[in-house]
C-alpha cells in the first residue's frame, strides 16, 4: 500500500482497510487542466491538502467539475520535492474523530505542483489562460507582508518595486507581475482568494498587490489601465474569506495505525524551514469555509462541497465571531496556560477543570456580550462545538506550544477587538476579569519559567526579545508592585488593541500577574481563585 496512482488502481486492497478512492479519472482531468486551468493555488501546506482540495476532489467525485488544482509552493520548496513528488500529487486525508474512528481518504484533486522558484514562464502560461477562475492562497498572514517589524521594506520587495520583474523575489511581486501579464493578455478577469486565516484576508492581498502596482505606475513601468484594472472587482476581486479547520503537523500515532494497515508510505519528514510534512494529513472533522461571492470569470460549484459563499459583511460577521469570541481567543488562553503547566496537548488540557472553566467563562461571559451575530452561524453553537467537541478530542494531535507562536500579534485581534467593542458600546472594560487575567497569564508565560518553577522556551514570536528584555529582572517568587516593569508593555495600545490604562484594566492585569509570580504552584492557586472552582 505505497501511496502512488498506479498503486490505487488496486481498488479492493484499499477499500478493504476503509481507504476512500477517487471516483474520477485522475489522468484526464490532469491532462484536460493542463490545457484550460482553472484554479491555480499557492501554498502547498497540509491546511490546504486537507481543506480546499479536499472539497474539490468532492466535486470531481460527483462530477460536477472537470478540472482539478494546480499548487505552487512559494516559500517552503520542500513542500513539493518530499510530500508532492513521491506520490504523484496524492494526499491521503485522515479525519479523526471524537469517538476514535477515522476517515481515510486519497485526495487526487492537485493534478500538478511545481515550486515559485524556476517556473515563472510556466506560472505566466497558467495566469493568461483564459479559462482561469481563480488563484487561492493558504501562505498565513505573513505571507502578505512587505515590511518587517520596523516598517521597513524587504530587500526582495525593493528590488521588485524597481521594475516588473522577470524572476521575482517576492511572492507578492510575482502575484503582482503575473496580474500584469494576464491583462497584458487581454484585461482578463479572475478572483484572488485569500483563504488565510486572517481578518480581512482580501484587503490584505489587495494591499500588497496594490503596492506594486503603485511603484511600478510611478516609475512609469505601467499605464493607468493596469491600476483601474486591479481596482475594479468586475476585473480583479479580492474576496474576503473565513477558514476554520485545525489541522496539525502529522501524527506519529496516526503514522502507526496507518502502518498497521499496511500503509507504506506513512514517513514524517521536518524540512529545514520546521514544516512537518507525510503523504498524509491529519485532520478534525468540524470544518468551516465562508467566502464573499465575488469571481468575475466564475468559480468551481464548491457551495455544493459545503462552503458557504455570502456577502463581504456577512463574511466580516462570521470572521469576528470566531477570531474574536468563539475559538481564536479560546485557544490562545489554553495555549498560553498550557505552557505554564506543563502540558503538550490541547485535548489534555480540557481535562483540566480549571482551563475548561476558563475559556467557558471568557467565552460566554466576556465573548458573547459584544459578538456580531453573522445570522448564517449561532455564536452559541459554535463556541459550545468548540468546547465540547472540537478541542476535547483526543485524535487532534494539536500542541498549546504550537499555538502560542506569534501570540503578542494575535492578541490584537484575538482579544484587541472585543476589548473595542466594549468601549464602542460604552461597557466598562475594567469589570472584566477573564480576559484580563489572560493578560497576566501571557505576561507570566513569558518569563519563560512554568509552574513547578521549571524553565520552558518560549515559542517563537517576533516581539519575543524585546517583551523578555523588559521583564528581565523579575523571577519567580518577587514580590511587587510591578508597575513600572510592566508599563512598557501594558502601554502598548498595538498589543493591546486599546489603551488598557485610559481604560482602568492595568491595575487589575498587574495584581493578577503578581498573584501568579508569587512562588512555584501560583499559577494553579490563581486560577483557582478566579475560576471559582
Amino acid at each position: 500500500m505505497r501511496l502512488c496512482i498506479n498503486n490505487i488502481k488496486d481498488k479492493q486492497l484499499w477499500q478493504k482497510k476503509g481507504y476512500k478512492l477517487p471516483l474520477f479519472d485522475i489522468d484526464k482531468v490532469k491532462a484536460d487542466t493542463m490545457k484550460e486551468p482553472v484554479w491555480l493555488h499557492f501554498g502547498a501546506g497540509n491546511i490546504f491538502r486537507a481543506f480546499p482540495a479536499a472539497l474539490h476532489q468532492t466535486l470531481l467525485d460527483r462530477d460536477l467539475c472537470d478540472r482539478g488544482i494546480i499548487v505552487c509552493e512559494s516559500f517552503d520548496e520542500e513542500i513539493i520535492d518530499k510530500a508532492y513528488t513521491p506520490f504523484d500529487n496524492l494526499s491521503l486525508i485522515v479525519t479523526l474523530k471524537a469517538d476514535g474512528n477515522i476517515d481515510k481518504k486519497v485526495v487526487a484533486s492537485i493534478v500538478h505542483a511545481i515550486t515559485a522558484k524556476g517556473h515563472m514562464d510556466e506560472l505566466v502560461k497558467i495566469f493568461t489562460s483564459p479559462s482561469l477562475q481563480m488563484v487561492s492562497f493558504t501562505i498565513t498572514e505573513k505571507g502578505y507582508s512587505l515590511t518587517n517589524s520596523k516598517g521597513e521594506y524587504y530587500p526582495e520587495v525593493i528590488s521588485d518595486f524597481e521594475a516588473i520583474p522577470e524572476h521575482p523575489k517576492s511572492l507578492m511581486g510575482m502575484i503582482a507581475a503575473l496580474c500584469y501579464r494576464r491583462y497584458m493578455a487581454g484585461k482578463l478577469p479572475i478572483a484572488l482568494v485569500s483563504l488565510d486565516n486572517c481578518s480581512h484576508n482580501g484587503t490584505k492581498l489587495y494591499n500588497a498587490v496594490r503596492s506594486f502596482v503603485e511603484h511600478w505606475k510611478v516609475k512609469g513601468l505601467v499605464d493607468t489601465g493596469f491600476l483601474e484594472y486591479i481596482d475594479n472587482p468586475c476585473s480583479v476581486s479580492f474576496p474576503w474569506s473565513m477558514i476554520d479547520k485545525i489541522t496539525p503537523r502529522p501524527s506519529e500515532r496516526v503514522k502507526a495505525m496507518l502502518e498497521a494497515d499496511g500503509y507504506e508510505s506513512a514517513g514524517i519528514v521536518r524540512t529545514d524551514k520546521n514544516t512537518y510534512i507525510s503523504s498524509f494529513v491529519n485532520t478534525e472533522e468540524a470544518q468551516y469555509l465562508v467566502i464573499e461571492d465575488s469571481f468575475p470569470n466564475s468559480r468551481p460549484p464548491l457551495e455544493k462541497a459545503g462552503v458557504i459563499f455570502t456577502d463581504r459583511e456577512t463574511v466580516d460577521r462570521v470572521e469576528k465571531m470566531k477570531v474574536c469570541t468563539c475559538l481564536n481567543p479560546l485557544h490562545t488562553i489554553l495555549a498560553v496556560y498550557g505552557c505554564l503547566l506543563g502540558y503538550n496537548s490541547i485535548s489534555e488540557e480540557m481535562k483540566d477543570k480549571h482551563l475548561k472553566k476558563f475559556i467557558q467563562k471568557a467565552g460566554f461571559e466576556e465573548g458573547l456580550p459584544v459578538v456580531v451575530d453573522p445570522g448564517i452561524i449561532r455564536p452559541e453553537d459554535f463556541i459550545n462545538e468548540v468546547i465540547e467537541k472540537r478541542l476535547p478530542n483526543p485524535f487532534v494531535p494539536d500542541t498549546p506550544q504550537r499555538i502560542a507562536c506569534d501570540t503578542s500579534q494575535k492578541i490584537p485581534v484575538r482579544f484587541g477587538q472585543t476589548l473595542k467593542a466594549y468601549v464602542a458600546a460604552g461597557k466598562d472594560i475594567s469589570k472584566l476579569t477573564y480576559i484580563p487575567l489572560f493578560f497576566a497569564g501571557w505576561l507570566r508565560y513569558l518569563l519563560g519559567v512554568n509552574d513547578d518553577g521549571r524553565p520552558f522556551a518560549p515559542s517563537p514570536d517576533p516581539m519575543l526579545e524585546v517583551l523578555q528584555g523588559y521583564l528581565k529582572g523579575i523571577s519567580l517568587g518577587d514580590k511587587g508592585p510591578f508597575t513600572e516593569i510592566l508599563r512598557p508593555i501594558l502601554s502598548d495600545s498595538k498589543i493591546f488593541g486599546v489603551n488598557l490604562y485610559e481604560y482602568g484594566l492595568t491595575s487589575k492585569v498587574e495584581a493578577m500577574f503578581e498573584e501568579l509570580v508569587a512562588d512555584k504552584g501560583a499559577v494553579r492557586k490563581t486560577l483557582g481563585k478566579y475560576i471559582n472552582i
